[in-house]
């Protein structure tokens, strides 16, 4: 694999040019208007100014852990109807029996909602959210936003983007999704698969290549080249799907016969569009990849990038194990003891748990690929398990048909519904210190379910189905597909769309202002959230050092997502399992807002800012409870990677949070969701900071700095002796978001 460092040329989508080699008969701005991306981003652009771009989707995809903030914002907003295709799946909050009614109150609520509103609603267990757009949503040349971070359906044609709820109530409300046009990568492919390496193997190397340098970070990635002839749709669709860890904005492929098969089966054929780049295409970088130089592929805990072969692990097992070790103490904090090293048994590396399971694992030729590995097998009477989740019901079904399910069950795999839970930490929560491998998305840190703060871990790492099927065969001695000497049924694929037909509600657009929406009393509206004070105080509540800081550490997943319909509910569980302080620190700080929001002495409700007000108005006179706001904020090195999921600034914001410091954003969508909810993406240079944790900082004349769109804003540390004065900025922000931050929140931005 190679990553160019300049920009190149790809001619007749065949042949890639270095840009400093390059003769063509066309300028580079020309050129760069000749990829995929640029075509289908100018068709969904309204501004007519493609550098700044503002964008109409054509469709919107939801689930169960997010629909209901979505809708609830936007009815706060005044919402009428739905005003493109709004899907409302339910695959995550399926199987948590948590909190009595309110997962099917949730349900209750969006079914009701896709009547009123005009929308589709997939019941539990029909479809997993991405998989049912790909089925039934994705299409040739078109764009779909989804407040799931792995909305990406660029295989069949589609620009997709993942991002969080405030983004869907924007485009809920007629508004646009502004951007900077983003710049785009061609992911070159040559050469074929070699037997026993899957979808999973592929994006695995892709995201070892490029996450740590943030190669595509915030682009778009697209894939080209002869090599994409040689993989089928599934194929496509898993390496797609895994994109999301790469922190690239979006994908999109070219397309061909293979892709129109598929909407064929899919009787959608009129949805099918070629789409391959002009004769002489730029791109802004090259990610250049042989085929048939990958080989099976597992990525250690805890993250997607921190990948070896299967055949580097095996030969080198003491040694990575004990740097996965090592590097989980820093991402664990030393809170829980953690090895792998007792794992290795003769020599070999036993592993407790297999999942093949979702929108990566979850696909027809993954889960026929690995009954054919496993045929004739056992999966064994000792510790190990395999569970294997069809992505959808018309899967499910198909594998009723051929036969692969009742092969699977022989083994003595588990075959369960379409849902996400694996992937989120809400199903299959492995026993303490174990460890699992996995066709899922994400192995960060307690995303298979373990409580850190009960002192529990368990550990993923992700690998392609072929290879877990392989290690179930060997009885959970971890084993590469390529040992696997047989050959591979594939067989046809047979969608029965009468599933759908008979189960999924779809209005067709229509809605019905006399239906009552069902709420659950679990859900809750949005507490109220006051404007940008003209000066801020904020109390340092939490101080994170880690590298980066994704959002299930920022407000975690499995049981807690039963609780996202309820805001101040799941506030509880903010940073539960980094900083199980940072709740009842951040509530204290709130009590003098509040105070400030009912007309009281903010230091009456607060003692400990008596003195922090008295030193401030030593330099600032004018200061008062009448011009000022109190809150927190948390610093973190690079924090939002993951999840789209919102609730990550929401649960910051209606604790009080005003603002996030940090070196960089791991994520666009992380700092989008941050100024939605009216807090400051303040950035501050890499070194020592000027401040640590509990300190207070004063923001002077912070309303005017944000109007004004100053470039440095200065702030205090506010100490014994005095203001100790050190510097931030915002980064770019487009009108809209500066006046989004100065109402406070887009609810207020839109509130009528």
């Amino acid at each position: 694999m190679k990553l160019y460092d300049t920009g190149v040329y790809l001619l007749n989508g065949q042949k890639i040019v270095p840009e400093n080699q390059a003769d063509v008969p066309v300028s580079k701005e020309e050129a760069a208007k000749n990829t995929i991306a640029y075509s289908i981003l100018e068709a969904h652009n309204t501004s007519g100014n493609m550098e700044k771009l503002q964008i109409k989707f054509d469709k919107l995809t939801s689930h169960d852990i997010t629909f209901v903030g979505i809708i609830q914002t936007a009815r706060a907003s005044g919402l009428e109807k739905f005003p493109v295709p709004y899907v409302l799946t339910n695959c995550h909050n399926s199987l948590c029996a948590v909190g009595g009614t309110i997962n099917e109150d949730d349900h209750m609520f969006g079914l009701t909602c896709a009547k009123k509103y005009g929308g589709v609603y997939v019941p539990p267990h029909q479809a997993v959210i991405h998989q049912f757009a790909r089925e039934m949503l994705a299409a040739g040349g078109k764009m779909i936003l989804g407040s799931d971070s792995h909305t990406r359906y660029g295989a069949l044609g589609t620009m997709a983007m993942g991002e969080g709820g405030p983004e869907l109530v924007k485009q809920l409300l007629s508004q646009t999704y502004d951007i900077n046009m983003p710049g785009v990568v061609a992911i070159y492919l040559t050469g074929s698969p070699r037997p026993g390496v899957g979808p999973q193997d592929v994006a695995l190397a892709i995201i070892g290549k490029v996450f740590a340098n943030g190669y595509v970070k915030n682009k778009v990635m697209e894939f080209v080249g002869p090599g994409v002839a040689n993989l089928s749709a599934d194929f496509r669709i898993g390496v797609d799907v895994m994109t999301t860890e790469t922190t690239c904005l979006s994908s999109i492929w070219q397309t061909d016969e293979k892709i129109q098969e598929f909407y064929e089966i899919h009787g959608r054929s009129e949805d099918y569009k070629e789409l391959k780049p002009g004769a002489t295409a730029y791109y802004d970088g090259c990610v250049e990849i042989d085929l048939s130089e990958i080989k099976p592929m597992i990525a250690m805990p805890f993250h997607p990038s921190n990948t070896y072969t299967i055949d580097e692990l095996k030969a080198n097992l003491d040694d990575i194990l004990a740097d996965v070790e090592k590097k989980a103490q820093v991402s664990l904090d030393g809170k829980v003891p953690y090895t792998l090293r007792d794992k290795v048994i003769g020599g070999k590396l036993y592993v407790e748990q297999g999942i093949i399971a979702g929108c990566a694992g979850g696909g027809f030729e993954n889960i026929c690929a690995a009954a054919d590995i496993l045929k004739g097998k056992s999966i064994g009477a000792d510790a190990f398990t395999l569970s294997v989740y069809p992505a959808s019901t018309p899967i499910y079904m198909e594998l009723a048909k051929n036969g692969v399910l009742a092969e699977l069950l022989g083994t003595g795999a588990v075959v369960k519904t379409a849902f996400c839970g694996p992937c989120f930490g809400a199903g299959d929560t492995p026993a303490n210190n174990a460890f699992s491998i996995r066709h899922t998305t994400r192995n960060f840190p307690n995303r298979e379910g373990s409580k850190i703060q009960n002192g529990q871990i368990s550990s993923v790492a992700l690998m392609d189905a072929r290879s877990i099927a392989a290690t179930a065969a060997n009885k959970g001695f971890l084993t590469s597909a390529e040992d696997y000497t047989g050959g591979y049924t594939g067989q046809k694929y047979f969608f029965d769309k009468t599933i759908y037909e008979n189960r999924v509600f779809d209005s067709k657009g229509v809605a019905d202002p006399s239906v009552e929406i069902q709420f659950g009393p679990n859900i809750k509206d949005w507490p109220e959230m006051a404007a940008l004070p003209e000066n801020l105080i904020v109390k340092v509540v939490s101080e994170i050092h880690d590298p980066v800081t994704t959002t299930d550490e920022l407000i975690p997943s499995g049981e807690t997502s039963s609780y996202r319909s309820n805001p101040l509910g799941l506030a509880e569980f903010t940073l539960s399992r980094k900083d199980p302080a940072y709740v009842g620190r951040a509530k204290e700080v709130q009590k003098a807002q509040k105070a400030i929001q009912e007309g009281k002495c903010p230091a009456e409700a607060l003692p400990e800012l008596k003195p922090v007000m008295e030193m401030i108005k030593k330099d600032y006179p004018d200061v008062s409870k009448e011009n000022v706001g109190v809150g927190s904020t948390i610093f973190a090195v690079k924090p939002g990677d993951g999840s789209a999921r919102e609730q990550a600034a929401s649960c910051q914001k209606v604790l009080g949070g005003w603002a996030n410091v940090a070196n960089e954003y791991a994520t666009k969508r992380y700092r989008s969701n941050l100024i939605n909810w009216g807090m400051l993406p303040f950035l501050i240079k890499e070194g020592e900071l000027p401040f640590t944790n509990g300190d207070y900082l004063f923001f002077p004349e912070i309303r005017k700095a944000v109007s004004e769109k100053d470039d440095v804003i200065k702030g205090y540390v506010v100490g014994d002796n005095g203001l100790k004065e050190f510097e931030v900025t915002l980064g770019e922000l487009t009108d809209d978001e500066r006046e989004i931050i100065l109402k406070g929140c887009l609810i207020n931005y839109n509130r009528k």
